[in-house]
């Protein structure tokens, strides 16, 4: 993929208007045509990782400047910090324990999947009339004759990997032009990762360097078939950088000055800028909101080849805020003012916010999202007041780990995980058992963002403000433990080798076999 020339803002500075326009249209929305949306969801991103957030050395100025033209959030969450539950959470608003997505993440062989009884944001939007779009990674599920893949789901095109491209073996492949290969292994014993285009097998394995340019080509053709034919559309945009290993093509190899990650993230950064130069020549800025934001936290395991949390504490597979909390930004000229808000946030929000914007109906069951669209569209605040964590293993009987309400967090149980190794921080690793907290640890992250400071353990006296905290987090804690109710596991369902995608049906040495590779330069 070519670098981008930031041309694009121009256009974006001219359709700039006063607040008070902002909020004459937020209240004539309903009467207007409902807003095309790309929604850009990042791979193992660390709260850190861009220059807008403060790293002092990644390049990835169309980030930042989309930060800089739209409202950066602060204080963004998922629910959990793994693959699987995070994109389930992304796509339903609804907790993953609810449909079944737990523990850990959905294997190329797994019976499970996103169950299709579960309504999908593209299925909310499709039913509107939007033209419905995904590229990159899925995630949730291949199943029987791909039962649970995106044209299952919602979605009228895919083009993707149907889950992390480390899911196979990777040692014989490329990951930076000319020739310079994958980091370490991946997974042995299982099919080379296959690029579906819907249903079909369109190389297996695909080249990776070229992969990111692919999507791109698929989603302008996506942006401009739906403006030929009168009707809004929905791109669920899910790159698989920053995930381990990383890839990309020439013009970013050896360019980042931060490693392969770096360079990653630069053609994930160059990616977005393309994304948005289409959108403005297609005339569509002031008529698309644009939303960006990640998976997880950073997998600091991998040392230089992951992530950066920044100051946060921890990262991809803990209920600390390094693996939980988010970069994200909403863009949308003339109707997002500027700015940075600290308002509490979620990927669970996505879902019931989106479809408010689209005038699209709710699905009739229990969401855990609430509607950002008055924060969004500055008539408002966020309604959010509390956020529960699940950890990447989660069981009735512990319920949440930790609760969010405000200010400040409690964790009622810690672990650490083998994709946080690596940090100076012991509590992060893997070696760091699952510890019951009693008191809960009790953090004012208003104070102190990189939890390190239990209000009930570090001083002589605990302030009146943090005992009443805690209670309230106990209570909250007590009340949505009794009232949730599991789904039957997914993942129990187990595996079936010949569930794996294979462009070869019937070959032999299998899973060697299913071999079609992607012809390169």
């Amino acid at each position: 993929m070519a670098r981008y020339r930031p041309r694009i803002w121009s256009l974006v500075t001219s359709l700039s208007v006063p607040c008070a326009m902002v909020v004459l249209w937020a209240r004539t929305l309903d009467a207007a045509s409902p807003p095309n949306i790309v929604l850009i969801f990042a791979d193992d991103l660390g709260y850190g990782d861009l220059g807008s957030y403060g790293h002092p050395s990644s390049t990835t100025p169309y980030l930042d400047q989309l930060a800089a033209g739209g409202l950066r959030f602060t204080d963004f969450y998922v629910p959990v910090s793994l693959c699987t539950p995070s994109r389930a959470a992304l796509l339903t608003g609804r907790l993953p324990v609810r449909m079944g997505l737990y523990p850990g993440v959905l294997e190329p062989g797994s019976r499970g999947g996103l169950p299709l009884e579960e309504v999908t944001l593209p299925e909310v939007l499709a039913a509107r009339g939007y033209l419905t779009g995904m590229a990159g990674k899925w995630h949730l599920g291949v199943g029987p004759e791909g039962a649970f893949l995106p044209p299952h789901q919602g979605f009228h095109r895919f083009l993707g990997i149907p889950y992390s491209h480390d899911q196979g073996p990777c040692q014989n492949l490329t990951c930076f032009p000319p020739a310079t290969p994958c980091d370490g292994i991946c997974d042995q014993g299982r099919v080379p990762v296959p690029l579906l285009a819907n249903l079909s097998v369109l190389a297996q394995p695909p080249w990776l360097p070229g992969l990111e340019e692919h999507y791109v080509a698929f989603a302008r053709d996506l942006m401009a078939d739906a403006q030929r034919q009168g009707r809004p559309f929905f791109l669920y945009y899910a790159s698989h950088h920053t995930h381990y290993p990383q890839f990309s093509g020439q013009s970013f190899a050896g360019s980042s000055g931060r490693g392969p990650f770096g360079d990653s993230l630069m053609e994930l950064d160059a990616a977005v800028g393309a994304l948005m130069t289409t959108l403005g020549d297609l005339g569509l800025l002031g008529e698309t909101l644009v939303i960006f934001t990640a998976d997880n936290g950073p997998e600091t395991m991998r040392m230089s080849h992951g992530g950066c949390s920044g100051l946060l504490r921890c990262g991809k597979g803990t209920t600390f805020d390094g693996g939980v909390r988010e970069p994200a930004v909403a863009f949308w000229p003339g109707h997002i003012a500027p700015g940075v808000t600290h308002e509490l946030a979620s990927s669970l929000d996505l879902l019931p916010t989106l479809a408010a914007l689209a005038g699209a109906p709710l699905p009739n069951v229990t969401l855990d999202g609430v509607d950002l669209s008055p924060l969004l569209l500055g008539t408002g605040k966020s309604p959010r007041q509390t956020l529960f964590f699940y950890s990447a293993h989660p069981d009735e009987t512990r319920g949440v780990f930790a609760v969010r309400r405000g200010q400040y967090k409690a964790h009622f149980f810690t672990q650490g995980s083998a994709h946080s190794d690596t940090t100076v921080d012991p509590a992060c690793h893997a070696a760091s058992p699952l510890t019951a907290h009693e008191p809960p640890l009790l953090f004012d992250l208003s104070e102190d963002p990189g939890e390190n400071y239990d209000l009930l353990g570090c001083a002589a006296r605990v302030a009146p403000e943090a005992l009443q905290a805690v209670k309230q987090l106990e209570l909250l804690k007590a009340q949505f433990d009794a009232a949730m109710t599991f789904s039957p596991s997914q993942m129990a369902r187990g595996e079936d080798p010949a569930l794996q995608i294979c462009c070869r049906p019937g070959c032999s040495p299998w899973p060697s076999c299913c071999h079609c590779p992607e012809p390169h330069p």
